[in-house]
Formats: C-alpha cells, sequence, structure tokens
C-alpha cells in the first residue's frame, strides 16, 4: 500500500510541474572555429537610451581571434542588422564562412537570410531560451557594460561616443583564453596606440626589406601564434567543462520518451508559476553531437520543435494527466 501511495504521488503531473527543480542534465560542449571568420557569432545588447535616442549595440564578435566590433543602433529592426553587417562589417573584414546568433526575430528574419543566401554566409542559430549557445557575445557583453559603467555621469549621457574607443581597448588587450590580443590574431601585428608613440616604441622594430619578405615574415608569425592560441583556448575551455561537468546530472533520453518543457519566457512576476509545461512531448531525435533534440506534442499534428537537454524534463509512461475541474465524476448506477 505505501509503495502504492508514493507512485500515485510520483505519477501526478500537477505536482511535476509546480515542485520538480531544474538541473544541470547535458555536460558541456564548445563551439568550435578553425580560424579567422571561420565563424562570427552575433548579438544585441540594450541599455538606456543616450541623449541621441540610442539604445542598442549590435555585437559581431569572431570567434576564432576573439576580435569584436560593436556597433551602436536606434532599434533591432532586420534591416538595420543587415546594413550593419553590409556596410560596416563585411566591407572591411570579408565575409565569414558562418554567423551564428540566438533566435531573435531580427536575425531570423526573411531579410536577413536572403542576403546571407545572396553572398554564400552559412546560418546557424541557438536553442529557445539557451544563451549558453552564443556565448562569446554574451561574454564581450558583460565585459562592455563594465566599461561603460566606468565612465563619469557626465559620459554616460551620450555612452555611444565611447563605444568604438573602449571596444579598440578590448581588442588591443591580450585576452586570457589565446594568450595574445584579438587585434594580432586578426591582423597579425599588435595595434600601435598613443603610448607607443609618446614612448617612441613599436612592437616589432624588425626592417621590412620587400613585400614578399613582410608577407612571409606575417605568415610565419600568425601560424605559431594560432597554434599556441588553439592550445591555450583548448585548456581553458576543458577547465571550464570540468568545473561545469561536476553538477550535471546526466539522463540519456531516447526516441520515443516523454518529456515536459521548462516553462520560459512567462511575462510579469511568475513566482507562483509551474516550472514545467503541461503539455507532454515526445522525442523524434537528437542533433549529432550535441545535447539538442527534436520533439513533438504528443497526440497532437504540430511542427517539431527543437530544445536543449537541460530545459527537458523526462516523464514516465504513468504519469496521469489533471482532470479538468469541469468533469464531473461518473453517477453510480
Amino acid at each position: 500500500m505505501k509503495q502504492d501511495v508514493e507512485d500515485y504521488c510520483r505519477s501526478c503531473l500537477r505536482c511535476i510541474q509546480r515542485k520538480t527543480l531544474p538541473t544541470r542534465n547535458a555536460p558541456m560542449g564548445h563551439i568550435e572555429s578553425q580560424g579567422p571568420m571561420d565563424l562570427v557569432c552575433i548579438d544585441f545588447l540594450s541599455l538606456e537610451p543616450d541623449k541621441g535616442g540610442i539604445s542598442n549595440i549590435l555585437v559581431i564578435t569572431d570567434h576564432f581571434t576573439r576580435y569584436a566590433q560593436a556597433f551602436p543602433t536606434k532599434d533591432q529592426r532586420a534591416i538595420t542588422v543587415a546594413k550593419v553587417l553590409f556596410e560596416k562589417f563585411f566591407v572591411h573584414y570579408g565575409l565569414p564562412h558562418r554567423i551564428h546568433s540566438d533566435q531573435g526575430r531580427d536575425f531570423e528574419s526573411k531579410l536577413v537570410h536572403e542576403l546571407l543566401l545572396l553572398l554564400g554566409v552559412q546560418k546557424s542559430r541557438t536553442t529557445p531560451y539557451h544563451p549558453q549557445g552564443d556565448p562569446q557575445p554574451e561574454r564581450f557583453n558583460r565585459t562592455l557594460l563594465d566599461m561603460l559603467g566606468t565612465l563619469t555621469s557626465e559620459q554616460k549621457t551620450h555612452w555611444s561616443h565611447h563605444v568604438a574607443t573602449l571596444v579598440h581597448a578590448y581588442n588591443s588587450t591580450k585576452h586570457d583564453a589565446t594568450g595574445y590580443s584579438p587585434y594580432f590574431l586578426m591582423f597579425g601585428r599588435e595595434a600601435r596606440l598613443p603610448v607607443d608613440m609618446a614612448f617612441g616604441v613599436t612592437a616589432d622594430d624588425t626592417p621590412v626589406k620587400s613585400h614578399q619578405s613582410y608577407v612571409e615574415r606575417l605568415k610565419r608569425n600568425l601560424q605559431q601564434a594560432f597554434e599556441k592560441a588553439q592550445v591555450a583556448s583548448g585548456n581553458r575551455n576543458q577547465q571550464n567543462k570540468a568545473r561545469y561537468d561536476q553538477k550535471v546530472k546526466f539522463h540519456d533520453l531516447q526516441p520515443g520518451d516523454r518529456v515536459l518543457l521548462r516553462n520560459l519566457g512567462i511575462p510579469g512576476k511568475h513566482k507562483l508559476a509551474d516550472r514545467w509545461g503541461s503539455q507532454p512531448y515526445i522525442i523524434c531525435s537528437q542533433l549529432p553531437n550535441i545535447p539538442v533534440y527534436q520533439i513533438r506534442p504528443e497526440g497532437k499534428n504540430h511542427p517539431i520543435k527543437t530544445w536543449h537537454r537541460n530545459h527537458l524534463l523526462p516523464i514516465g509512461p504513468t504519469v496521469r494527466e489533471p482532470r479538468s475541474v469541469d468533469d464531473k465524476p461518473p453517477k453510480n448506477t
């Protein structure tokens, strides 16, 4: 009898929706890139408007070099994204092999997709409510916010005027993950800064005899830097993964398993809201080499969704859906 009561309570969908806490169920994975402009990540950073009415920054980071650019904008419309990408980034740095973003409507618009298709640039995106799938812009956003936060009260009223110089300072500083400055990995030389001019020093005083010798030296220096940066970045990624995976409670999912979706994106206050949705879903398949699953609603002919493992809660076949308050118990005959 005791076991039957416990099983009955554990199969209560209402209790599962509210009381089950989300946990880390998938080990950490890392996006990989093979060189500069192989993978470029984009994201929007929103903050309080300045005197010019600018309240957004389109952040663009090169995954391999960590080189970043940030462009203040008045809105997040698709036409703004397309215009900034083409006129302020592509024409200066060339076309990337792939662009990665979240699922924002501005990045997933038909206009942006057609622009990238026309230019031959691949497009990928994160799963819903999983910013860890696009980590570099998120991390750079925090750095940029910290730098903007150090401005004086007067400077903060027109913060958009200071973004370019702050980003250049970031690009000229050695990155802990690679051991090199993003500027050096992108261009093969260190940026010449005002302090260098003041002291009359340069990063490399070796004379250049010809264009050919300069190209050969540049290729040699970049090759050495790329190899060292990959090793340093790989070591940092392994350390982060080991620390993250210590708290992972892995539970493998197979096609046909029943799951609930985490209740995310709830507007307003939601302290009393359920942690998980009420609609059960069925696992269709797992994407190759990543903890991301394609799912469909149980008993409904709806489109397939793609969600990260950390936002899925496995439930057994015996979980009972709550009876509607309008349902009347059968009469005794």
